[in-house]
C-alpha cells in the first residue's frame, strides 16, 4: 500500500513572511514608513523575535531596509532597481510563455483560462485585491507551464522584487485597461497555441508594466519637486 504524502502546512515563520510580504506588496506598508514591530506582534501574537526573523527574509528580498539599533523601514522602489530587474524578468516570461505553449495540456490550459474569467470579473467589479491575485495566479501557471525549474527558480528570485511594483503600476486606470486587453490577447495566443506569439506577448505585457511605472515614479518626483518649491 503507498500512503499519501503528508500534509504540509506552514510554520510560523513563513506565515510571518508571507503576512509581512503582502502588507508591503498591497502598501499596507508605505514606502520609507518604520516598520511598527511593536503594534505587528500584538496583531500576530507572537515575539518580536520570529518577527525580526521574518524581517531578516523580506530585506533579502528588497522589501525592507533594517537599520542597526533602530528597526526596520519598508524599502522604496527605486528607478534604479526597475531599470534592472524588468527587462531580465520579461525575457523570463517571453521563454516561459514559449515552453508553456508547448507544455500545457487543454486542462492545464483550461484551468488558467478560469482564473482569466475571475480577474476580468474582478476588473469590472473594481476589486483590485482580487484581481491582484488572479493576475498572480495566471503568471505562476504559466512559468509553471514551462516545466523547466532553472527558469522558474530564477523567475521567483526576481519576482518577489517587482511584485511590489506591479500591483502598483495597475492603480492607473489607464495602465489597467491596457493590462485586461493584453491578457485578453495572451489567451487567445495560448488557446491557439502560438508559441512565439504569446511569448513576445508576455515581453509586451512585462515591458509596458516597466514603462507605466517608470511613468509613475517620474510624476510622483515632479509632484513632490513642486510641492518643495511652493513651500
Amino acid at each position: 500500500m503507498n500512503l499519501p504524502e503528508t500534509i504540509k502546512r506552514p510554520t510560523l515563520h513563513e506565515e510571518l513572511v508571507e503576512r509581512l510580504r503582502n502588507l508591503v506588496v498591497e502598501d499596507a506598508l508605505k514606502p520609507g514608513e518604520k516598520v511598527p514591530e511593536k503594534e505587528l506582534c500584538e496583531s500576530f501574537g507572537v515575539s518580536r523575535t520570529p518577527l525580526r526573523e521574518a524581517l531578516k527574509v523580506l530585506a533579502s528580498e528588497g522589501l525592507v531596509v533594517l537599520q542597526a539599533n533602530r528597526g526596520a523601514r519598508v524599502a522604496r522602489v527605486t528607478r534604479k532597481e526597475l531599470e534592472d530587474t524588468f527587462p531580465v524578468i520579461a525575457m523570463l516570461e517571453q521563454l516561459a510563455g514559449e515552453l508553456a505553449c508547448q507544455n500545457l495540456n487543454d486542462a492545464e490550459i483550461a484551468r488558467i483560462e478560469k482564473r482569466h474569467d475571475a480577474m476580468v470579473k474582478a476588473y469590472k467589479a473594481r476589486d483590485r485585491k482580487t484581481y491582484f491575485q488572479a493576475n498572480q495566479d495566471i503568471h505562476n501557471a504559466l512559468i509553471d507551464g514551462a516545466k523547466n525549474e532553472l527558469l522558474e527558480s530564477h523567475h521567483r528570485m526576481l519576482a518577489v522584487r517587482v511584485r511590489r511594483a506591479r500591483f502598483m503600476v495597475n492603480l492607473s486606470e489607464e495602465r489597467w485597461a491596457e493590462a485586461i486587453q493584453e491578457h485578453e490577447q495572451m489567451m487567445e495566443k495560448l488557446r491557439d497555441r502560438d508559441v512565439t506569439g504569446l511569448g513576445q506577448l508576455m515581453k509586451t505585457h512585462m515591458m509596458n508594466k516597466f514603462a507605466a511605472h517608470i511613468k509613475a515614479l517620474d510624476l510622483a518626483s515632479e509632484d513632490s519637486a513642486e510641492s518643495r518649491t511652493l513651500s
